[in-house]
């Protein structure tokens, strides 16, 4: 009996000991505190983050700029530091309109290809192009074709910045029809989701399904914010996990 009352004792310190390290690694992840971005924000409010990455084009971002003030939405915007450069106005607006503004990096080129000095200067060469047009500095990166190896998030990070991923992504750089396009959201949406769509002239269906991925996320209950609205709401969270 004192034996099986040990073994018994052992086991649940070994599943204590687990879950506390699932939450601790859970937490550290969604903080940017180890070697991966961030794809989703556990929380229990039934809330996502709505994402458009822009590197090339100017047609499409006034259209979705245009349908977000509308729905009274604000988004994050990860923009390449040339395009902001190109598109002042546009980065205005975006700022105007009450929008967040993130980095999408400097070149469009995979990260894991790069040394940690190389990424660094990315980062920094983006941030800097943003800030010379918006008076911004941005914290949150998303990577160009979203690569990242473990080095290029520790590069992220030291330059000040926290990688950002999806949970879910809606395709329309597909083009696959604004149908397709609304029913990815709408069947892969959960709490917590960070939503990735484009303002970039390539994806030319993007606005069209816009309205009805709005208008139906709300039907749904979803409130639909910034990352850095979903990542505050996650961090002032009670209680707090386990350290």
């Amino acid at each position: 009996m004192r034996q099986f009352k040990i073994v018994y004792a052992l086991f649940l310190m070994v599943v204590i000991m687990a879950g506390t390290w699932k939450r601790i690694t859970l937490d550290k992840t969604v903080t940017g505190e180890i070697d991966r971005p961030i794809y989703l924000v556990p929380t229990s409010e039934k809330a996502v983050a709505l994402t458009f990455d822009i590197s090339w084009g100017e047609r499409s971002a006034g259209p979705i700029l245009d349908i977000l003030k509308e729905h009274q939405v604000q988004a994050t915007f990860f923009l390449s530091g040339p395009w902001a450069q190109k598109h002042p106005e546009l980065v205005t607006r975006i700022v105007e309109d009450g929008h967040e503004l993130a980095s999408h990096g400097h070149r469009h080129i995979n990260y894991s290809t790069l040394t940690k000095k190389e990424i660094k200067a990315e980062v920094e060469k983006a941030q800097q192009a943003i800030y010379s047009v918006s008076g911004i500095k941005t914290k949150y990166i998303r990577t160009p074709n979203g690569d990242y190896n473990a080095e290029a998030i520790r590069a992220i990070r030291e330059a000040g910045h926290t990688a950002i991923q999806w949970s879910l992504d809606s395709k329309d750089w597909l083009n696959p029809g604004v149908k397709a396009i609304i029913d990815q959201v709408f069947s892969n949406c959960q709490r917590g989701a960070i939503i990735l769509m484009h303002a970039s002239d390539s994806c030319n269906q993007t606005h069209l399904a816009l309205p009805e991925i709005l208008k139906g996320l709300k039907e749904k209950g979803y409130a639909i914010k910034t990352v850095g609205a979903l990542l505050e709401s996650y961090q002032n969270r009670k209680p707090p996990l386990a350290r």
